[in-house]
């Protein structure tokens, strides 16, 4: 194995594979005896992206649904990932999204169920479990 010292109590071990790869990004300044090693870190994209299992479409129509039961105008954003409480709606406006909503899809919620629901996305997660069983 091969070491790289970046400082004077910091050492990075690499196999020489690894080493060639970063040594790329390694300068080697030398002053009489004295080397110094500076290198530079990069961020790595990001690989990992978290999406809705519901439709897009469904999504859409839950967001109308909460905007006309909560009085929302259109500069105000809803996305999957909002809360109900960010918007300001309390336990009686959740009452009554969910009653929007089972008129919008033409499905009837378990009590448990609308009771757990916080967000959009949970939302429309659940109506679409419904209308899976709906259409069995």
């Amino acid at each position: 194995m091969a070491s790289i010292a970046a400082s004077s109590s910091t050492y990075l071990q690499a196999r020489p594979r690894q080493l060639a790869i970063a040594a790329n990004q390694v300068k080697c300044l030398s002053y009489g005896r004295r080397s110094h090693l500076s290198f530079n870190l990069r961020q790595l994209p990001t690989r990992l992206s978290v999406s809705c299992a519901a439709k897009p479409e469904t999504v859409d129509k839950v967001c109308a649904v909460v905007r006309k039961q909560l009085s929302l105008k259109e500069a105000d954003e809803i996305t999957a990932a909002t809360k109900f409480a960010a918007l300001g709606a309390d336990s009686l406006d959740t009452v009554e999204i969910v009653m929007g909503l089972e008129e919008e899809f033409g499905i009837e919620m378990a009590e448990e169920k609308a009771q757990s629901i916080a967000t959009v996305e949970q939302a429309a997660e659940l109506i679409e479990e419904l209308l899976l069983e709906k259409a069995k």
